[in-house]
């Protein structure tokens, strides 16, 4: 039996907010290596390049800070592994680049894997699909009993576009905020830039990255989930660290505070 590629760190009962981290591992199980066509440098670069590092500190240090602890969800395996904030199918762009659910290039573009139809079937049912369906099962939970849900996505990106990016063309600040027509009201974006703009010298919206996690089964159909993805340049993260988990631990409590009663 694989085991769980995640982790759930309970939150209060009341809470209405789930962290989301989930591209801060370089766990590669021993089977999945198997099938990695890199030698063990080259695997360790390609971890440097595609890890966000340390987002689960920052995610964990604002369930701390939070005065309502927030759930917390975490991939305990690479990226490298599957991708869980990929759609599984032909909506994935990134499948245009190799590197969609199931990544078969690398962040330079050269060749990660080979998978066959069968290989690429195995890795979603043993890792992508179990790990969709705990992060579907504890918003479904959360929204059942307080009311409403909103998952905040914490990642981190480079200081300097990487290949395999298709809109690396863009701005790139320090804090980039990542929202969705549907599920990003305007009242998210403004806490959270209330939240960070006194921790960063620039913040934007949407470059080098947009969009923002939410489970498939409430996708463009729930509007009680809300999401917002906060994307932390890696320099930032490394520099500042204790500061960002201290802003996303206030924005938690903004997002609380804001919650009808």
């Amino acid at each position: 039996m694989t085991p769980l590629s995640f982790e759930v760190v309970p939150g209060d009962a009341a809470s209405t907010v789930v962290l989301h981290v989930p591209h801060s591992s370089r766990t590669v199980p021993p089977d999945v290596r198997r099938g990695i066509l890199l030698d063990d440098a080259a695997l360790e670069r390609e971890l440097d390049a595609i890890t966000d590092a340390r987002t689960d500190e920052i995610a964990l240090g604002a369930a701390e800070a939070a005065v309502v602890r927030p759930w917390v969800f975490v991939n305990r395996l690479s990226r490298l592994v599957v991708d869980p904030e990929r759609f599984p199918d032909e909506r994935e762009e990134m499948s245009e680049v190799g590197m969609g659910a199931v990544y078969e290039r690398t962040t330079g573009l050269e060749v990660l894997r080979r998978p066959t139809d069968g290989e690429r079937a195995s890795l979603l049912a043993a890792y992508f699909e179990p790990y969709a369906d705990a992060l579907a099962r504890l918003v479904r939970e959360r929204l059942a009993a307080v009311g409403r849900v909103t998952v905040l996505d914490v990642h981190s990106y480079a200081r300097d576009a990487l290949p395999y990016e298709r809109h690396g063309d863009g701005p790139r600040p320090e804090v980039c905020l990542g929202t969705d027509a549907f599920h990003t009201p305007p009242s998210l974006v403004a806490a959270a830039r209330a939240c960070f703009e006194p921790h960063v010298d620039d913040l934007g919206l949407d470059s080098p990255f947009a969009g923002c996690y939410v489970p498939l089964e409430h996708y463009g159909v729930e509007p009680a989930v809300t999401g917002l993805m906060l994307e932390l340049r890696r320099d930032v993260v490394a520099a500042r660290l204790d500061r960002l988990a201290s802003a996303t631990g206030a924005l938690v409590d903004r997002v609380e505070d804001d919650r009808p009663r």
